[in-house]
């Protein structure tokens, strides 16, 4: 019975791993450089004293069409010295913007409230997001808006993390697995989810769904932006597998940064349809029977589960290559440990209770 179960399991898994591989490899038109529209990026900073001033130079370098590139950072509120650094660096950079908010818009708090006041002083037809946390490519903004086809409202792009050791390894191999993912269901017409610190959208779109203060409060604000754009049913939503729109991020130093990061992406999850249920409930059934292997030990069991490794190593491998990185055998073999604890033991950790902190913050 166990091994009829496993078997079930894995190959629904191994569907669905090929149906977002099909939907990540989807390639998509572009504009020319004469066609680009005017872009705003934003940046929400709250006590990034440590990783602004790198994520500011990586965005000074941006190959954009003159007068066409617009970057908000936004210091939000910190305790530290960003709102310092970005001062100094930003002085005699006119593409440049910076803000602190001085209140809420509506009932807004957080990141939300910071990305909402920069959104509302911008010039940009379309807006490029990221975090204070991660470098980006020259060609970034120029690759993410050659997209926007006039039918296009949003379009997605992929990051990776710095990979130094096991730890950082298996959290980057974590991120192109989710992120590949999201491109595939993305991809074809059925958004699961997607990444603040590398997605962009219309400005139009935004005001259309009433902005961040239109939209009930969520601690994944991206997920939900997402989500509403969908709703509207009149534009297209891309994630293109690009090497141009990559973004590079720092992982999370240590377990209990790690732990709110993972609780924080699991409660804005629990917002998910049926589909990204269903998604979710064969990826547990799969790597609850490896936990459970040394008691319904088997060979083919066992097999079953080296097949599963197999899967997973090919679902990721062509897209690190895709993207020109790297990703080291011991470090995959890392995330594959890490990947069968956290999803089995994320419910036990969500449900309880939603509290989640971040940056300083508890919501």
């Amino acid at each position: 019975m166990f091994e009829i179960i496993f078997l079930i399991g894995v190959s629904f898994y191994f569907i669905q791993l090929v149906i977002f591989t099909i939907g990540a490899g989807k390639k998509y038109n572009q504009i020319s450089d004469e066609e680009l529209p005017a872009v705003t990026v934003v940046v929400a900073a709250r006590d990034e004293e440590v990783n602004i001033l790198d994520c500011m130079k990586s965005l000074n370098n941006l190959v954009y069409p003159e007068g066409k590139l617009e970057i908000i950072i936004v210091n939000d509120h910190s305790t530290d010295s960003t709102g310092e650094i970005i001062s100094s660096f930003i002085k005699d950079k006119p593409k440049f913007k910076s803000i602190s908010p001085e209140g809420s818009i509506g009932s807004l708090r957080g990141k939300t409230n910071a990305l909402a006041n920069a959104i509302k002083i911008s010039s940009g037809e379309i807006i490029l997001t990221t975090d204070a946390d991660c470098i980006v490519s020259p060609n970034w903004a120029k690759t993410i808006a050659s997209y926007y086809k006039d039918d296009v409202g949003f379009v997605g792009g992929f990051t990776t993390q710095e990979d130094y050791n096991a730890f950082a390894g298996m959290q980057a191999i974590d991120f192109v697995y989710l992120l590949t993912v999201a491109a595939g269901t993305i991809n074809l017409g059925k958004p699961l989810s997607c990444i603040g610190n590398n997605m962009s959208y219309r400005k139009s779109v935004y005001l259309e769904i009433g902005g961040y203060e239109g939209l009930p409060f969520s601690v994944t604000e991206d997920f939900n932006l997402l989500m509403a754009i969908n709703n509207l049913k009149k534009y297209k939503i891309i994630y293109p597998l690009d090497i141009n729109a990559l973004v590079t991020s720092k992982v999370c130093p240590n377990w209990k940064t790690l732990y709110w990061q993972k609780k924080r992406w699991g409660v804005g999850g629990m917002k998910s349809d049926l589909i990204g249920y269903s998604v979710m409930a064969w990826g547990y059934i799969v790597h609850a029977a490896m936990l459970l292997l040394p008691f319904f030990f088997s060979l083919s069991a066992l097999y079953l589960s080296v097949f599963k490794i197999c899967i997973d190593y090919f679902f990721i491998k062509p897209v690190f290559k895709k993207l020109s990185l790297r990703m080291k055998f011991s470090h995959f073999i890392a995330f594959e440990i890490y990947f069968i604890i956290y999803v089995l033991v994320l419910p036990f950790i969500v449900l309880p209770n939603r509290k989640v902190k971040w940056k300083g913050r508890t919501f």
